[in-house]
C-alpha cells in the first residue's frame, strides 16, 4: 500500500496526492509527485540537469511503499511513449493485479526463497 512521506511534502493535502522535494544523501533535491487514482499508484521522479539513479529511485520506492510491494518502470510500446520531460522516470503499481516477474534464477544468483511450482514469481 502507498503510503506519502509528509515530511517530504511540498504541496497538496496530508495523506493524499501531492508534490514532495526529497533530498537524499550525495544527490541532488528529487522532485516528486505521488498519486493513487484510476487503479494505480504513481510516483514520478526528476531532476533538473539529469535523469535520477538507480540508488535514487530505489530510496524513493522505499519512502513511498512498503518492502515487499512491487512496483514497476514501463518501457512502454512506441505509440504510447509520452516524453513530458527528459530526466523524469516513473514507478507504477496496479492494485488489485498481480504483477508477474521473472524468476531469480534469470536474473542471478540469489538467496534460495519460495516460489510459484514453475519457478516464476508475481507480486
Amino acid at each position: 500500500m502507498m503510503r506519502f512521506p509528509e515530511v517530504f511534502r511540498i504541496d497538496g493535502d496530508a495523506g493524499e496526492s501531492g508534490a514532495f522535494l526529497i533530498r537524499i544523501k550525495g544527490s541532488a533535491a528529487l522532485r516528486v509527485i505521488a498519486s493513487n487514482g484510476g487503479g494505480w499508484e504513481h510516483v514520478s521522479v526528476s531532476l533538473r540537469t539529469r535523469t535520477p539513479t538507480w540508488a535514487e529511485m530505489s530510496a524513493v520506492k522505499s519512502l513511498f511503499w512498503e518492502p515487499e510491494d512491487c512496483v514497476v518502470q514501463y518501457h512502454p510500446p512506441a505509440s504510447l511513449y509520452v516524453d513530458y520531460h527528459q530526466h523524469c522516470l516513473h514507478m507504477w503499481r496496479p492494485l488489485d493485479v498481480w504483477v508477474p516477474v521473472p524468476p531469480t534464477w534469470m536474473v542471478g544468483p540469489a538467496t534460495p526463497r519460495v516460489s510459484d511450482e514453475d519457478g516464476a514469481d508475481g507480486c
